[in-house]
């Protein structure tokens, strides 16, 4: 995967007056962690957003500060709902030589048969998966293939996620991801199999019994 790098400027603007970075097209962000310091930072608004917009949590990232390059990833997006922009922005740095542990996001891919076939509905269970890595080993996301649904109680666990080499799963291998399950409620499956029984009892021929009224006379 191509190296994903952001430029950033040290930022001495803080409180109230942040706003007026923001008016001028700059996103104020923070990097911490790994044997750094915390430092201010602003980025180029436009270019923060369209690179930001394709990474995930566990995606690495090269922030280019004074010079110097700081692997990080992104912890924290503070997003204007009004405006639908980031406002905000923390990086953790770590080190390429140190295992972190990190939350890699579930996506789902394919059609599954079972949906098309049977009417099932997809239930879902996790969305993330917990894992240990060197940060450039860490996968952006988990591609999940829900074609392998064909039948109503199929399902999809933890364990049925292939692991890159170098990453070690520490999420539970029994957790539920997806779930191929039928669309009518328990209660009308039931009331179906009531109905088909009185039709099947109203189709059988009458018995009459046979006996000597008197043995019930005593």
């Amino acid at each position: 995967m191509p190296k994903i790098i952001l430029n950033a400027e040290p930022r001495t603007v803080v409180g109230k007056q942040v706003k007026q970075l923001r008016r001028q097209g700059k996103l104020p962000g923070v990097i911490y962690g790994n044997k750094v310091d915390s430092k201010s930072v602003t980025l180029d608004l436009r270019e923060a957003t369209k690179i930001l917009s394709t990474v995930s949590s566990s995606s690495l990232v090269t922030v280019v500060l004074e010079g110097k390059e700081y692997p990080s990833l992104v912890r924290e997006k503070q997003i204007d709902f009004i405006l639908r922009t980031l406002k905000h922005i923390d990086f953790q740095t770590v080190s390429l030589t140190e295992k972190i542990k990190a939350s890699v996001s579930i996506h789902f891919e394919g059609e599954s048969e079972a949906v098309k076939e049977f009417d099932a509905i997809l239930s879902t269970g996790i969305n993330q998966i917990e894992v240990e890595a060197f940060p450039q080993d860490l996968p952006e996301n988990f591609i999940v293939d829900i074609s392998i649904l064909k039948n109503l109680g199929d399902s999809i666990l933890v364990k049925d996620i292939p692991m890159p080499e170098n990453v070690e799963l520490l999420s539970n291998p029994e957790e539920l991801v997806v779930f191929a399950s039928s669309s009518k409620p328990a209660v009308e499956e039931e009331e179906e199999i009531v109905e088909e029984e009185v039709a099947t009892s109203e189709g059988e021929p009458e018995v009459i019994e046979k006996g000597k009224k008197e043995d019930e006379d005593f």
